[in-house]
């Protein structure tokens, strides 16, 4: 018997004594949330960060910018001349349109190119007939003894044609109040001569032109 009750008592001794261990739980019956529970993060907005080809088109629009700037200063500078021009001229249309035309006389003009004559030939006869009456000029034409002189007779006759047909003038009522003779073209010929050489010819031609007044 004794030898049981030390063997009792040891097992007793040995034995380790349960302890309650706090497990962190609250007291109070409240619950931590769980993982699935607990809101998710919101992510910060990053800033509005350009792309490749943003960063690429900035530069040309850039220059667009300032090329339309440009075109457009330069087009309203341009304006005001423009503009100035167009309030002149505004005001002298009147004044033309108002002048009164009593001593304006219409002047007929005839001409004729590219005629057989040199300007220095024609030029002798025409100066015999320059501010003369149309009869006093046709009395001079028919009685020179130049070649050139029906050419000048004929282009007399064509003008005073014109004044007739086109401004119902008279004939017999016209002076010549300008004529001239300008050089044409030159025809440039060749002659065969001597030793296998060749001489030039140079065939002259003129611009003869009239010019037909009334008589004031």
């Amino acid at each position: 018997m004794a030898d049981e009750n030390e063997r009792t008592e040891t097992s007793e001794a040995n034995t380790p004594e349960t302890e309650a261990t706090d497990t962190g739980a609250p007291e109070s019956g409240e619950t931590e949330p769980t993982q699935a529970e607990t809101p998710a993060e919101e992510p910060v907005a990053a800033a509005d960060e350009p792309t490749e080809a943003e960063a690429r088109a900035a530069p040309r629009r850039r220059r667009a910018a300032r090329r339309a700037a440009a075109r457009a200063d330069a087009e309203a500078a341009d304006e005001k001349p423009r503009r100035a021009a167009r309030r002149a001229a505004e005001r002298a249309a009147p004044a033309k349109a108002a002048k009164p035309a009593d001593g304006d006389r219409p002047v007929v003009r005839a001409q004729a190119k590219y005629v057989r004559s040199s300007a220095r030939k024609a030029r002798l006869v025409c100066d015999h007939i320059r501010g003369k009456s149309v009869e006093e000029a046709r009395a001079i034409l028919a009685f020179t003894p130049r070649a050139v002189a029906e050419d000048w007779s004929k282009l007399l006759e064509s003008a005073v044609a014109n004044a007739e047909h086109n401004h119902e003038l008279d004939g017999d009522d016209l002076v010549i109040k300008a004529v001239h003779a300008d050089e044409g073209p030159t025809l440039k010929r060749f002659r065969p001569r001597a030793m296998g050489r060749a001489t030039p010819i140079r065939k002259r031609t003129s611009h003869l032109t009239i010019l037909l007044a009334p008589k004031e």
